[in-house]
């Protein structure tokens, strides 16, 4: 039985996952929701330009309004948390801790209080290089070590949650490699599809990161991607149909592809033949660079979720020829 049957809150909502969240809700039938987000100067307003929704929050009036208990903020069934820095080069730490920490920790309560359904973006990141592991499974998470200050900040909302018990009732989704139609107002935090594809029309070629580490050649460290559509699928399942669960799941396809992998298909895609260079990476990065990564998602597969993945090639075509070349946004 779906839980999604009254009036839904999406934060993050004019951002890329959030905004296809919204689209898939469409595509469900479901316009009664409120979108939340911090609009801020950037252009990922036009997201919300194709999209159907009863009314939108800026981010900062929505916490005011938790903060006061406003009751005439309304009911809602399902919360679905996507708002955040995402930005993995982000330094302002004390920035970070109040908007991806504290403001997820009154989001949290409240949604509860209200007995809606809470979904949140979790984070890869919080896995750190891996050496860790990368077991949703696993509940012993005071083990991970996060490699930046974004990933430490969903890191400590995982543990602030499991530490009040919350993770019986809440659901923390980890998505890995993320990409696909909306995420073009993110700069430097883009996909790979979305810059080579900037790239290829600037200069015809693409340049890749070199390898620094012996068990890799140059564009085969590993990544697990995964279509944005996959990802809302896969997101919405847990208010949808599995009302049920709760914990922490990762959020991947489930299996790992070179950078080449990736970029061949791009060219692929755009019916040309793969001109690749590879460049050195900044210091900056060396030590903070992941070089595999896998979602397990057995996890997932075991709360009923039965969705094949959209295959990588498949997924860049779509992506690539139905949203980068003509230049749409989901649901224009």
């Amino acid at each position: 039985m779906s839980s999604l049957h009254g009036r839904i809150l999406v934060t993050g909502g004019a951002g890329f996952i959030g905004s296809a969240l919204t689209w898939a809700l469409n595509q469900r039938g479901h316009t009664d929701i409120v979108v939340s987000d911090f609009l801020g100067s950037d252009e990922k307003w036009k997201n919300l330009v194709p999209l159907k929704f009863a009314d939108y929050v800026e981010a900062n009036v929505l916490r005011e309004r938790l903060a006061a208990k406003a009751t005439a903020f309304g009911k809602f069934s399902a919360v679905f948390h996507l708002g955040a820095c995402s930005a993995t080069t982000e330094r302002n730490a004390a920035y970070l801790i109040d908007n991806n920490y504290a403001f997820t920790k009154e989001l949290a309560a409240w949604a509860q209080e209200i007995d809606a359904r809470f979904v949140y973006a979790s984070s890869a990141a919080t896995y750190g290089d891996g050496t860790q592991g990368m077991d949703d499974r696993d509940e012993n998470i005071a083990r991970l070590r996060p490699l930046n200050m974004y990933g430490y900040s969903k890191h400590l909302f995982d543990l602030h949650a499991q530490r009040e018990g919350w993770l019986k009732r809440i659901v923390g989704v980890k998505y890995f490699n993320v990409y696909g139609p909306n995420e073009d107002h993110k700069g430097d935090m883009r996909s790979l599809v979305n810059k080579a594809y900037q790239q290829i029309l600037a200069t015809g070629r693409v340049s890749l990161f070199k390898s620094h580490h012996p068990d890799y050649k140059d564009g085969e460290q590993m990544r697990d991607f995964l279509y944005v559509k996959d990802a809302v699928e896969m997101t919405l399942h847990f208010a949808d149909t599995a009302q049920a669960v709760g914990g922490l799941y990762n959020l991947g396809s489930g299996e790992a592809n070179t950078w080449l992998t990736l970029t061949r298909a791009i060219f692929a895609a755009l019916k040309r033949e793969p001109a690749i260079d590879f460049i050195d990476m900044p210091e900056a990065l060396r030590g903070k660079y992941q070089y595999y990564t896998k979602a397990d998602i057995a996890k997932l597969r075991g709360t009923g979720y039965k969705r094949p993945m959209t295959p990588l090639t498949e997924a860049v075509r779509d992506y690539v020829q139905h949203y980068l070349v003509p230049g749409r946004k989901l649901g224009e």
